[in-house]
């Protein structure tokens, strides 16, 4: 751990609430906050200061100044123990923040930023970053309900074992409990061996519903060790894994998922569950990749 939370601001009301948000998870984690905005004018040569005409508080500069402030002042008052730094780097936002990334232990953003296009549910920052991030990301989408869960979505996968340990963190420094939900349908379980080698390869539900419920409970064995505190509601549904996270994140303070999971493409850095989640989720999303993505 780097003891470091990152938070990328540009003026939006969405990044604003990102502040508060990462000024929340520094504190929980001991960590320091840094504030960052890219500054993409200067790459385009556009002139930064006030105009001869304008009032000297004026100009892009200026602006940027006032609105990185305005975000310093958000995250101490939301959290006045946490050390808070800034820093306006030139560059545009998907490889300032995707730097800013390699050097923290957690990087926060909000779904859509200043540059946002009517309809589109999650900006290009929030998905590249969630894609293609050093660590783990945060996207504060809605506010999510305060008094719920961190719901995990679990497939067994060694890479979704990171988004496990992840959301059993979360819970403890939250010091509220665990929704682990494993979805499966016949089309995603692995299909145990038939008793008899002269026997079709086929099994009924119930053993495949065995064999997911086993799944489940082994990738929980070991964390549920380590946080001992943290109360854990174990989920097992018959059905689409998208739609059963979305429904779960409508009573839950955060939702965490693994970039990838057991039926990902080779090549695909975000998939498809992730995706859904980051546009149809209604609490916030934390998107982690695994150490080997």
């Amino acid at each position: 751990m780097s003891g470091l939370v990152v938070v990328g601001v540009d003026g939006s009301a969405s990044s604003l609430a990102a502040v508060e948000t990462a000024a929340r998870e520094a504190r929980w984690r001991g960590a320091g906050l840094r504030v960052v905005h890219a500054f993409l004018w200067p790459a385009m040569h556009v002139p930064l200061g006030p105009s001869p005409l304008g009032p000297p508080e004026g100009g892009i500069r200026n602006m940027v100044e006032d609105l990185v402030a305005e975000a310093v002042a958000r995250a101490r008052k939301t959290a006045p123990e946490v050390e808070v730094s800034h820093t306006v780097v030139t560059g545009e936002p998907l490889t300032v923040l995707e730097a800013q990334s390699r050097a923290a232990e957690l990087v926060v953003v909000g779904s859509r930023g200043m540059g946002g296009f009517v309809g589109l549910l999650v900006g290009s920052t929030a998905v590249h970053l969630a894609s293609h991030g050093g660590c783990p990301v945060l996207v504060v989408r809605e506010t999510g309900d305060a008094s719920g869960p961190v719901v995990v979505g679990v497939d067994g996968s060694p890479k979704g074992e990171a988004a496990v340990d992840f959301a059993f963190a979360e819970a403890a420094q939250r010091g509220t409990g665990l929704l682990a939900l494993h979805a499966w349908t016949t089309w995603n379980a692995p299909l145990p061996a038939p008793p008899d080698p002269n026997q079709p390869y086929a099994s009924p539900r119930g053993e495949l519903q065995a064999t997911e419920e086993r799944l489940l409970a082994e990738a929980l064995a070991g964390h549920r060790e380590r946080y001992p505190d943290v109360q854990v509601e174990q989920r097992l549904i018959h059905g689409p894994t998208r739609e059963a996270l979305i429904e779960a994140s409508r009573t839950a303070q955060l939702l965490v998922v693994g970039a990838r999971g057991r039926g990902g493409f080779t090549g695909l850095l975000l998939g498809s569950v992730s995706q859904a989640a980051l546009h149809h989720a209604e609490c916030p999303v934390a998107v982690v990749r695994g150490s080997a993505s």
